[in-house]
């Protein structure tokens, strides 16, 4: 099949890689999983032996006719294939699972866009770039805005490599699989601090990234005395741990 550049497109059609893919997720028997762009289907096949339901939103309205022919003798209610593009789409369904191997230029918008959401996935399994799932996991020993954005709302997991030579067409990098579990927003519920405040002071953090945090941040030394935080830290130095506590201070002193 012909693919389309201009969507992202690179199909993975080994069934090895595809059962682990499915297998990551740890979706249960009677959970309802909605797949981001499902392309030919290979990966819908194995999360429908594992979900109660499948969502499958296809933005390719050709590959979309193709997904109902193959998946014709399945169940409307355990199957709906939907055409229309994620990020634009309003998913009011309660309680599912995320899944997808996605186009490669959408994955910050799509992290953000659901890990943010009132309606938040129980958890969120994908396909990224290797380069990305490294940084979200912290390979280098060093937080980035996307590592510390991640943690704040779940627990990261990896799952594994999978080489460039496994996709049609082959892309220039290996990607790799990360799941984002445990999904919720359980640190903003105390009231200390909100999500905008939050995301304001990190986003102001990691502004100049060569420069100390402290100067960043326009901070007192008493805060970061008080919070046994090095002054010659810097933002990828901090744990989400650390950045929670920083914050509540930082808006204690402001309000």
């Amino acid at each position: 099949m012909k693919t389309k550049k201009s969507l992202g497109q690179n199909f993975l059609r080994d069934e090895k890689i595809l059962r682990k893919i499915a297998d990551f997720a740890q979706i249960e028997k009677g959970d309802t999983v909605v797949e981001v762009g499902p392309g030919e289907g290979t990966l819908t096949k194995f999360i429908l032996e594992k979900a109660g339901k499948v969502i499958a939103i296809e933005k390719d309205e050709s590959l979309a006719e193709k997904l109902k022919e193959r998946f014709k003798e399945v169940k409307k209610e355990r199957l709906e294939i939907i055409v229309g593009d994620i990020l634009a789409y309003n998913l009011k369904t309660k309680n599912h699972h995320l899944v997808g191997n996605i186009p490669y230029y959408i994955t910050g918008e799509i992290f953000r866009k659901f890990l943010e959401s009132e309606n938040q996935p129980k958890s969120l399994t994908f396909v990224v770039q290797k380069e990305v799932a490294d940084r979200i996991m912290t390979r280098d020993g060093k937080e980035s805005i996307l590592s510390i954005s991640i943690k704040a709302y779940g627990k990261p997991e990896y799952g594994g490599v999978i080489k460039a030579g496994s996709f049609v067409p082959r892309p220039k990098v290996d990607s790799a699989i990360i799941s984002i579990r445990n999904i919720g927003k359980e640190r903003w519920k105390d009231g200390k601090i909100t999500e905008k405040e939050f995301f304001q002071i990190l986003k102001t953090g990691f502004a100049h990234k060569r420069k100390l945090l402290i100067r960043n941040l326009n901070a007192s030394k008493d805060i970061f005395e008080k919070l046994e935080i090095p002054e010659k830290a810097r933002a990828e130095d901090l744990k989400v741990e650390d950045w929670f506590d920083l914050v509540a201070e930082i808006s204690k002193v402001s309000k």
